[in-house]
């Protein structure tokens, strides 16, 4: 399964040391205005090399939009877009050829498809999830004609987290430090903390919330396609997340009834709520699987990196006990990175729920 989505879809391709990692989007409505520079941008957020507490790979990523634009804008037909590889250290991967890293994707991928791409993770690469982001950033520009804007950021790293209430926050901070922490003193504190972990040679994890707003009301599907369930689908698709909550998640488990259930009031005058808004949303916008016109939040739980830059006690592909020592270039932590991921990951779910959403009325 290398497509991702129902109407909007996006299908990836590409190794982390091939020459290129790429996809095609289809469904993407046509007349849209293609914004080259936003799509760039919102690359240059994922991209490697970005900071003293990301891995020290560097590229460029540049875009290459193939198809289903002209004259800046989209045609309706499927845009296929490609970011070639340029600063491939392909060597450094040579001493684990025939070696599993624990906690990694080699033993199950070799168990799986008795090949591997050993060099940087071949396929289950992180550097993959650029695909999402330039289709995310695509489905972000239509969303934005629908006033719905998609916002990120890392409240957890280890043990440093902020509080769970988003609205505490000045969400314009977000891209103020390379944390992508809103509180710039927590996020000091996070980034201190990376560097100590990546000298170390150790890696990390935390966690990323992210905050939905102008979504309508009507998006997901009462049974199987609930919109937290598609949401959550996406979330754990991005490499090294463990975990998905929306609304007040596990931390609501244990209230009572009468603490968590958002009273309904009348929506007077009110143009976005016709019938009635509601006076809390610990429900995080969405109830019985359909949107509610509320902002939708929610929690991504990150592990911390399987690759460690230390001895490690493993097995080799004959299943002899052995130790490995890895080099190459890693992240300590993939939080700030995975900011815009989380986002794309969002925004194309979004887009999608809108599209079937429209062809469920006359």
């Amino acid at each position: 399964m290398n497509t991702f989505g129902k109407l909007f879809t996006l299908t990836t391709f590409g190794e982390s040391h091939g020459a290129a990692v790429g996809g095609i989007v289809d469904g993407m409505p046509a007349g849209v205005i293609i914004d080259i520079d936003f799509i760039q941008r919102e690359l240059a957020r994922r991209r490697p090399g970005q900071s003293h507490i990301t891995t020290d790979r560097k590229e460029a990523d540049q875009v290459e939009l193939l198809s289903g634009v002209f004259e800046g804008k989209s045609t309706g037909a499927p845009i296929g877009f490609l970011v070639r590889n340029t600063n491939q250290h392909s060597k450094d991967y040579d001493n684990i050829r025939d070696l599993f890293r624990p906690s990694h994707a080699d033993y199950t991928y070799y168990s799986k498809y008795g090949i591997r791409d050993h060099r940087g993770g071949g396929r289950s690469s992180a550097r993959i999830t650029l695909s999402r982001v330039v289709a995310g950033a695509l489905a972000k520009l239509v969303l934005r004609q629908q006033g719905i804007s998609i916002s990120a950021y890392t409240s957890q790293v280890g043990e440093i987290q902020l509080e769970r209430d988003y609205h505490k926050y000045d969400l314009t901070l977000i891209e103020s430090n390379p944390v992508r922490c809103p509180d710039p003193l927590k996020a000091k504190e996070m980034e201190n903390l990376i560097a100590q972990v990546k000298h170390e040679g150790d890696t990390i994890g935390g966690v990323i919330s992210c905050v939905i707003k102008g979504c309508p009301v009507g998006l997901g599907e009462p049974e199987f396609g609930k919109l937290h369930t598609q949401l959550g689908a996406a979330m754990l698709s991005i490499n090294a997340v463990k975990g998905f909550e929306y609304g007040e998640g596990f931390a609501g488990s244990s209230w009572r009834g009468s603490q968590q259930n958002d009273t309904f009031l009348p929506a007077g005058d009110s143009m976005q709520y016709p019938i009635c808004n509601v006076e809390t949303n610990h429900s995080g916008g969405i109830q019985g699987g359909i949107s509610n016109g509320e902002d939708i939040y929610f929690r991504v739980a990150f592990k911390p990196v399987a690759t460690l830059l230390m001895e490690q006690q493993t097995v080799n592909m004959e299943g002899e006990a052995t130790t490995m020592d890895v080099r190459g270039r890693h992240d300590p932590c993939v939080l700030p990175r995975a900011v815009p991921i989380v986002e794309a990951m969002a925004a194309m779910t979004i887009l999608d729920a809108l599209l079937i959403s429209k062809t469920n009325r006359l």
